[in-house]
């Protein structure tokens, strides 16, 4: 056997082991020092089978994750992974990585927004007075370009790349991929921020007078329309977890909607001022929001806690696949890694050219890519580690063609949820109700109840018994104590509810208040 090949199946084996480590339930029993022959024979048949599952899995892996993910790792403890510059990292990578960065300046017709596909294939952008472009960012080819001539807020991809919407000067618009205008939709008035929910096929904004809007996509049907009675702001998110709408008001709160609630769900004083970018982690149960006090928190929603908390300022802030956090501030962006027990710490710095002003960061999907619009145009830079590497082409697959875009979007429509599936926990669909609580009856209806109660008892037939047994007078004895009988549980209920404090008392003249609660005495009747 060649030397060369021996060498190749040994870093296979050691890389096998390695993963078979990751996937094991750690250090075995200690067989040896048992005495009991037949605990020692079940726990080596258990500690055989956890060996086989661990190996098992190790091997699924390897089959059915073929890429893995990799960070950027210092040599010791000096060496800090946020002085690695640009420039560094793009002499170690391939070929095909070193392409994807970019620098576009276009500095007539900025800021500009960016948004992306699901899977991460196309990019939409926006400049702020009037130009919309789509770009195919796997080949690096412009789709198509044009100008509106007025200004732009917001973009957003609708179920796939070929229908987007833009949030313009008076009313959002709806666009197809060759810049066909499609719809004008006038109900949502002028909107400042724009969502879509692609489970349910809601195209959700926000307007200038601080309502939200939700229209069904497919069927055209506006589903509600909330005024959020906090004001103006455009700061908006879903949570891809629930579904669930998060806006930042300027109070400081943060307010969770959902289509069929007039109030809002939840409502958290998050911030000492008002509140800049909001964002949410892939599983939902993260959310990062920032505000003018000059701090950035990190909240446990399945808790409402804050879990981290830093002294810095944010315009823009994301959740990459892989849980990195993408922070904008001015012309610098710092991305932050969580290090284990939501300890986020700083990962990498970015920083653009003095002057440009960074508007919004977002990571794109299956790439370890960073996109950054900014005052002066366009940006995208590198994030070892921030996206997810292997992909399910079931649920997002940038090398789909024609006819699987085409049955995914029949699929998509098919199991469209309906709007009352959005709720905090979706986990509570399909399950049973739990049974209310008794309410406690009043006397009325205990004393009818009784009533029946006795009448019931009166009303029973005895047998008549011979020698004396069947007397008047034990007739009558025995049907007191059927009454009493029935009577008792009643008297016991009648007891609790007299007991039972009155919740509005009226304060007699026999009780003294402070001079300063007098005025507030309800005065007794003459």
């Amino acid at each position: 056997m060649a030397p060369a090949r021996v060498n190749s199946e040994k870093d296979a084996e050691d890389e096998l082991e390695m993963k078979v480590e990751k996937y094991s339930r750690g250090k075995g029993a200690d067989l040896k020092a048992l005495r009991d022959k037949k605990l020692r024979g079940q726990l080596t048949v258990k500690e055989k089978l956890y060996g086989q599952s661990a190996k098992a899995a190790a091997k699924a892996e390897e089959w059915l994750m073929p890429t893995e993910g990799g960070f950027l790792e210092p040599d010791d403890d000096l060496e800090k992974t946020y002085r690695v510059q640009q420039d560094s990292i793009l002499k170690d990578v391939d070929l095909l990585s070193s392409k994807k960065p970019f620098d576009m300046i276009l500095p007539v017709l900025g800021p500009y927004t960016i948004e992306y596909t699901s899977n991460g294939r196309y990019m939409l952008v926006g400049g702020r007075k009037g130009q919309l472009a789509m770009m195919d960012m796997l080949t690096m080819d412009l789709v198509k370009e044009f100008q509106v001539r007025e200004t732009v807020r917001d973009v957003a991809f609708l179920h796939n790349e070929r229908l987007y919407a833009v949030a313009q000067k008076k009313y959002p618009y709806i666009y197809d991929h060759r810049g066909t205008e499609i719809h004008c939709l006038k109900e949502h008035g002028k909107a400042l921020k724009l969502q879509f929910l692609p489970k349910h096929f809601l195209l959700t904004s926000l307007n200038s007078f601080g309502q939200l809007h939700y229209q069904d996509v497919s069927t055209g049907e506006m589903i509600a329309n909330y005024r959020t009675g906090l004001g103006r702001t455009d700061v908006m998110r879903v949570n891809p977890y629930n579904a669930v709408t998060s806006l930042g008001h300027a109070g400081g709160k943060v307010t969770m909607w959902k289509p069929t609630s007039v109030k809002p769900l939840v409502t958290m004083l998050c911030h000492h001022g008002p509140v800049t970018a909001v964002a949410f982690d892939r599983g939902g149960h993260l959310m990062a929001t920032a505000g003018v006090d000059r701090k950035i928190k990190i909240w446990d929603l399945r808790k409402y806690e804050v879990v981290k908390s830093y002294p810095a300022r944010a315009e823009s802030l994301d959740f990459s696949q892989k849980g990195l956090l993408a922070c904008s501030n001015g012309s610098q962006v710092e991305i932050y890694r969580d290090f284990g027990g939501h300890d986020y710490r700083l990962y990498m710095k970015h920083r653009m050219m003095k002057g440009y002003q960074v508007g919004k960061v977002l990571f794109r999907p299956y790439e370890d890519i960073l996109g950054i619009g900014h005052s002066m145009g366009l940006s995208s830079i590198l994030v070892p580690g921030s996206g997810e590497p292997n992909f399910d082409t079931f649920v997002a697959n940038p090398m789909e063609t024609t006819k699987q875009k085409r049955e995914k979007e029949v699929h998509a429509l098919m199991d469209k949820l309906p709007p009352e599936s959005i709720m905090l926990n979706p986990n509570m669909i399909a399950t049973v109700r739990a049974p209310k609580k008794k309410e406690k009856k009043t006397k009325k209806e205990i004393e009818e109840e009784m009533d029946d109660a006795v009448e019931a008892a009166k009303n029973i037939e005895r047998k008549k018994k011979t020698k004396g047994r069947s007397k008047p007078s034990k007739r009558a004895r025995k049907k007191e104590e059927d009454v009493l009988r029935a009577k008792r549980p009643f008297l016991e209920q009648s007891k609790e509810v007299d007991e039972r404090p009155d919740k509005k008392q009226r304060i007699g003249e026999e009780v003294q208040l402070p001079k300063a609660l007098q005025r507030f005495a309800k005065k007794p009747q003459s």
